[in-house]
């Protein structure tokens, strides 16, 4: 009996994922729990693992391809069936719409996503060969558009890149269901209708010319913008499309304001200094960041508000100070963002606080962080400073109330004790949500952050 291996939930944000590389080819034997692909979630390139043992029988979706949640992705053969008549009893048979590796579900899924693995798909009786799989999650059922429309994957992306609207697209498919030559009828009922124009760019001119009141004017500016230039199209990919998504939620939904101020940095650069000299023969290297991550936690400590959630009618006051630490991806790997945890970071010292960072940035920019690793922040700290860069601002990220943005440490001019001497200066700001602390609050967690940045030594007790 096939077993099918779908493309799983691999976060509680994910609603598809992309198989950047198989580790396996058709013929190939697997067993239980070994590595097949790599996933790009919205989060980060993680590991896909087999729940059984078998055999390759057919690699549904491409290396590059975005695919839903619960969609196959791949076709084992059991032990002793034909590696052929799996694949074509899989197209026979395919299976449900979210069903999901077990070996793949992470720890953090949900209560009612728990309860929804446990309904199995099942296959009607009539189908050739039977076709198993081996969890079914209910937030992956097939496509709809309120409450009758069903609409294939396929069928949905043509129908976007297209313009068309799906409540206007007539489907042929099983009960209704809207299919690719659906989309490719009504595209062409539509092109008779309106001439047809070469490109893209021709088409949405022709619709802003004829609904100019209708149109935004962002795209009509945008429009206006590339008229006529030579572009190359950069594919979206999962994590940056969901920090899109999630960056303008942030801004929209939270009130946004920002508080700066300069430390002196000399204390902590002497510091630093001083005990990576007396660590290197043990290969410890402090960085800046790491005196950083512990002096907000020991602050959060000492002003709770900035250890809080907003959650609408009450604010949450957490008990664990768990500081997120910004992970730029390499280019090269798509790029995107993650954020490591650092648990407890109040109650670690700074080596604990420096190889926890190191790892989780190693981890992330190689095989990918775990759930568990990005998950819990109460605090986030995106730190440029090692890029050279002297201010920004930050975006808070959800469901934290407050990101500190760090540039880089700058040797100026600067006045101590009445006399212009040359020193070292770093401007921080706080990014705030405005529901859960206000602006004395902020100067407050501010001077506590300026008293162990510039006297580190608390930070060794």
């Amino acid at each position: 009996m096939p077993i099918n291996v779908t493309m799983p939930r691999l976060s509680d944000t994910m609603e598809q994922g992309t198989v950047v590389k198989w580790h396996v080819k058709v013929g190939d034997k697997v067993a239980s729990g070994q590595v097949i692909a790599d996933i790009e979630t919205d989060k980060a390139t993680m590991e896909q693992a087999v729940f059984d043992d078998g055999i390759i029988a057919k690699l549904v979706c491409p290396e590059g391809k975005q695919v839903k949640v619960g969609d196959v992705i791949a076709v084992l053969a059991e032990d002793g069936e034909s590696v052929s008549d799996a694949a074509s009893a899989s197209s026979a048979a395919p299976a449900p719409r979210g069903a999901v590796s077990a070996a793949t579900v992470p720890n953090a899924v949900t209560a009612s996503n728990a309860a929804a693995a446990s309904n199995v798909a099942t296959v009607s009786s009539t189908a050739p060969v039977a076709t198993r799989t081996i969890v079914a999650d209910v937030h992956a059922t097939d496509v709809t558009d309120g409450d009758r429309m069903r609409v294939s994957p396929l069928a949905r992306r043509m129908a976007s890149e297209m313009g068309l609207e799906l409540s206007q697209v007539q489907g042929s498919g099983p009960g209704g269901r809207v299919v690719k030559r659906d989309v490719l009828l009504a595209a062409e009922n539509r092109s008779a209708a309106v001439p047809a124009t070469r490109g893209a760019q021709a088409a949405a001119n022709e619709l802003v010319a004829a609904t100019p009141s209708m149109m935004p004017a962002a795209a009509t500016s945008a429009g206006a913008l590339v008229h006529g230039a030579q572009s190359i199209e950069v594919p979206v990919s999962n994590m940056r499309g969901i920090i899109a998504k999630r960056l303008v939620e942030s801004k929209q939904q939270i009130p946004h304001y920002q508080v700066t101020m300069k430390f002196s940095m000399d204390a902590v650069l002497a510091l630093r200094g001083s005990l990576n000299e007396q660590l290197a023969s043990m290969e410890v290297k402090l960085s800046v960041n790491d005196f950083i991550v512990r002096a907000c936690a020991l602050a959060m400590a000492k002003n709770p508000f900035f250890n809080a959630s907003w959650a609408g009618d009450r604010i949450l006051l957490h008990q664990q100070v768990n500081v997120g630490v910004a992970i730029a991806l390499p280019e090269e790997k798509g790029g995107g963002l993650v954020v490591g945890v650092v648990k407890d970071a109040n109650l670690k010292s700074l080596r604990q606080i420096s190889g926890e960072i190191r790892a989780l940035g190693e981890k992330a920019r190689t095989k990918g962080l775990s759930m568990d690793e990005m998950s819990g922040a109460t605090f986030t700290i995106s730190n440029l400073g090692m890029f050279g860069v002297d201010n920004f601002t930050a975006i808070i990220n959800p469901p934290n109330s407050a990101i500190l943005a760090c540039g880089a440490a700058l040797e100026q001019p600067v006045v101590r004790n009445h006399q212009l001497v040359v020193g070292f200066e770093m401007a921080a700001t706080l990014s705030l949500d405005h529901r859960v602390i206000d602006g004395a609050m902020a100067s407050k967690y501010l001077q506590s952050l300026k008293q162990f940045v510039e006297g580190p030594t608390m930070l060794l007790v």
